[in-house]
């Protein structure tokens, strides 16, 4: 078996790949600040709780935006699973791709391991919409290369900052409502971030469609492109399971042995 752990800006993932599909999956609140062993009891009894242990694992994979966490997780795969992790961006590990952008080391190994994962299961060329901390567009060609994207910010990072700012304005929920002219406050907020990121999602796939030139492909991930994928045409498939396939991929490229 495979421990898959996809680390972003908000929460951690720890995926257990079990032959071709996810057994089961844990998020944890991303801080810099834990350390192996806390990574350790925290999922000790998860995976207790569905008749695993740490020897079970044959193999580990990291991709991680955030490389202040690299150091404590590389460490729990050799201390706990004795295990060296593949990551997602050391220069010996091959993601299959060509990053064709001006500074390739800067591309997120999220948008990376989305972008091998999403050409493998759906073909080219694509749009992939990820829905995280930010949401991003990423643009991947018909040979699987990575072309570049959009980055645009969260649509929780957007009401957060709006409640900050705003003295008069709550923390809202992100949900759909029915009218988009708000009555009061809060259906106000709520529609400007669902409709309003409705109109920032299908905008922004029509420019690239239009400067691309070529028929493109639409595929959400992301807790959040659960909500907002099926109101719009713009999207044409929701993989909830894009990065940790994805981070599957990868591992058996480089598996030694």
């Amino acid at each position: 078996m495979l421990l898959a752990i996809d680390a972003g800006n908000t929460n951690i993932v720890f995926a257990v790949w079990d032959g071709d599909a996810i057994r089961c999956e844990w998020r944890a609140v991303t801080k810099t600040s834990r350390t192996a062993d806390e990574y350790a009891v925290f999922l000790k009894p998860l995976l207790e709780l569905n008749g695993l242990k740490f020897s079970d694992f044959a193999g580990a994979i990291i991709a991680t935006v955030v490389p202040a966490a690299l150091f404590d997780l590389r460490q729990f795969c050799r201390r706990y699973l004795n295990i060296e992790a593949v990551v997602v961006g050391d220069p010996a590990v091959d993601l299959g791709l060509k990053v064709l952008t001006l500074r390739p080391e800067a591309v997120g190994a999220d948008r990376l391991v989305n972008s091998v994962s999403a050409h493998a299961h759906y073909g080219g060329p694509l749009i992939v919409v990820d829905f995280g901390t930010a949401t991003t567009f990423d643009i991947v060609n018909k040979d699987g290369d990575y072309e570049g994207g959009v980055i645009a910010p969260g649509i929780n990072l957007s009401a957060e900052a709006l409640h900050k700012a705003a003295a008069m304005l709550p923390r809202v929920a992100i949900a759909r409502t029915n009218a988009v002219i708000g009555k009061d406050t809060v259906p106000a907020m709520q529609s400007g971030m669902y409709w309003g990121y409705i109109g920032l999602i299908e905008g922004l796939i029509a420019r690239i469609k239009a400067e691309y030139g070529a028929p493109m492909t639409v595929i959400a991930t992301g807790g959040l492109g659960r909500v907002y994928y099926r109101q719009t045409p713009a999207i044409d498939h929701y993989d909830p399971d894009l990065t940790i396939r994805g981070l599957a991929q990868i591992y058996a490229r480089n598996k030694v042995g």
